[in-house]
């Protein structure tokens, strides 16, 4: 029996898209830890080789576990095929570096991971792929970067740390008028609070590793888009390059999927009453949470995305010195540069995940010493409330 899962509610989803089962009939999805697959005549696998019979080859193409994640993936994004990856990094480089070719221009928004920005400043000039930053922010500056040899849009929405969220539809439509293509990386809304596909991108990437593990364990990643573009794109690259999922990760990503929403629904609700509160505490200069109705771009918040995210960024009055004597006061909060994890995460970007921007480049960014990322986990809010305030009633050393 076959179901159309597209009209599934995302909830469903997650329990049910892309499942596979064998002739045992498990009720859990089965882990299959197999590099190779056997043929009962060399004229199938002939045949399995040529693509004229169904099948799995070699893990490093595809395996059964990795594929009911990348479905259900699919499913939930509403992208027509995927593949995934061994990180979030391997995804993003993949997305990038498949869309272009020697000779070719990237716009990029400036407000990217660390590692997301060396990919388009130091890696892809390596290959002859001109590139240039933006103030993601503003249309227009999208509008008057474009050359005749652009190619390809990327960004992240909202960004990290410091939450900016750019226009996605509006990026997608310029892209669409010069017959370029719009990459989105949409770790820090979760494919529950934004769309990207549905706003006009065409490639959506995920580090699996934040919220879609959920809970520290593995790292992963995954390249959404229309079945021509991963084809004719990606399809030969990531069968040579290697950068695949281990079928173990797929399988802990796999089952973690079934609660993603419970958990994105609780950490996104701590996240407002967090925000909330640091907003009005006198030793905090700023707060930028899209929940709030004062983010910078609120009305574009409304627009394209339908939660407030897990993830809340704040400036702490006195600098760095404020900012790492609250860091070590917490006690349920712990300090990590990781996020969208069941423990509640906290960072200071201008010495961890932003360290090797000039220092120019993180004030641009609106990184400054007393900035900090906050990812809120499954912890009672009430204790996290409890947690942070004592944090920042205590002397500083």
């Amino acid at each position: 029996m076959t179901h159309d899962t597209r009209r599934w509610k995302p909830a469903t989803q997650l329990v049910h898209a892309g499942t596979l089962r064998s002739g045992f009939g498990e009720m859990s999805e089965a882990m299959f830890l197999t590099q190779g697959y056997l043929y009962d005549t060399a004229e199938r696998a002939e045949a399995r080789f040529k693509g004229e019979e169904p099948g799995f080859i070699y893990s490093r193409y595809a395996n059964p576990t990795v594929d009911m994640f990348e479905k259900r993936m699919c499913a939930l994004e509403g992208a027509e095929d995927a593949r995934a990856t061994a990180s979030g990094m391997a995804a993003v480089a993949a997305a990038v570096l498949c869309s272009l070719k020697a000779g070719d221009h990237i716009v990029a928004a400036r407000a990217l991971f660390g590692s997301c920005r060396w990919i388009v400043e130091t890696l892809a000039p390596r290959y002859g792929i001109e590139a240039t930053l933006v103030d993601g922010r503003d249309i227009a500056n999208w509008e008057s970067a474009v050359r005749p040899n652009t190619r390809l849009f990327f960004l992240e929405s909202p960004t990290n740390p410091t939450l900016e969220v750019v226009d996605i539809g509006a990026v997608a439509a310029l892209a669409n008028s010069i017959g370029a293509r719009l990459v989105v990386d949409n770790v820090f809304a979760t494919p529950l609070q934004q769309k990207p596909l549905e706003l006009g991108a065409h490639v959506v990437v995920y580090s699996a590793t934040k919220h879609i593990d959920g809970q520290g364990r593995c790292l992963g990643g995954i390249v959404l888009s229309d079945k021509q573009w991963i084809d004719e794109n990606l399809h030969d690259y990531f069968r040579h390059t290697g950068p695949s999922m281990s079928p173990f990760n797929a399988w802990v990503l796999l089952k973690a999927l079934e609660t993603l929403p419970l958990r994105v629904a609780q950490q996104t609700a701590a996240a407002g009453r967090v925000a909330d509160f640091l907003a009005s505490h006198p030793k905090i200069a700023q707060v930028i949470y899209p929940g709030r109705a004062d983010h910078p771009q609120a009305d574009i918040v409304r627009k394209q995305m339908s939660g407030g995210s897990t993830l809340i960024c704040l400036e702490l009055k006195g600098g760095k010195q404020a900012a790492f004597a609250f860091q070590n006061a917490l006690n349920i909060v712990r300090i990590s540069n990781n996020l969208g994890d069941a423990k509640s995460l906290i960072t200071h970007p201008a010495t961890t995940t932003h360290k090797n921007l000039t220092d120019e480049a993180r004030a641009e960014l609106g990184i400054g010493p007393g900035t900090l990322r906050l990812s809120l986990g499954l912890e009672d809010a009430d204790d996290l409330l409890e947690d942070i305030e004592q944090a920042l009633a205590s002397p500083a050393p």
